[in-house]
């Protein structure tokens, strides 16, 4: 068995982007109070550990990552308090947090940002790299592998007649 300074190593580590997990009140997105109703279920399929995604404002430019305020929960996933009520209810049923944090990638829209290219004295300015000469664009018909197809047709020869079949039973509730 390991101390509890290496809990990791053992731990079940389910990984949630709270915005497709499950939604609370119908509005297509999920959320704090959605994540919450789950818990139970988390525990039974035996989740010792929650990785959230970034769940914080974001002018999602890249996936919620681009942070704009890194002391507030995104409105579509619920408030502050939904956050910590869900950290509540994770730790009182033996499951741990962890957040999927990255402080130095922020939105141009985070007041540090904003500051730094407002005033080249300002305390946030060496949090980003500046330059007096970007790079020249790429082209836009750029190709990530070059090369060329020595035979028309498809690239596998795998054939496109699958059948799937699905069947559903109702639990009882």
């Amino acid at each position: 068995m390991t101390d509890a300074g290496e809990w990791w190593k053992n731990a079940v580590i389910y990984g949630v982007d709270v915005s497709r997990f499950c939604d609370s009140n119908g509005d297509g997105i999920g959320d704090f109070p959605g994540l919450t109703e789950r818990l139970d279920h988390l525990v039974r399929l035996g989740v010792t550990c929650i990785w959230l995604l970034p769940f914080h404002p974001s002018t999602n430019r890249d996936n919620g990552y681009d942070i704009t305020d890194y002391l507030q929960v995104d409105p579509r996933y619920g408030s502050f308090d939904d956050f910590l009520f869900f950290l509540t209810e994770a730790g009182a049923r033996g499951i741990r947090v962890i957040l999927d944090l990255v402080a130095q990638h922020t939105s141009d829209r985070h007041p540090w940002f904003l500051s730094a290219r407002h005033d080249a004295r300002s305390p946030f300015r060496d949090y980003y790299v500046w330059t007096d000469h970007p790079p020249a664009p790429r082209p836009a018909a750029a190709r990530c592998f070059r090369g060329k197809r020595t035979r028309p047709g498809p690239m596998t020869r795998w054939r496109s007649s699958i059948t799937i079949t699905a069947s559903f039973a109702s639990s009882p509730a």
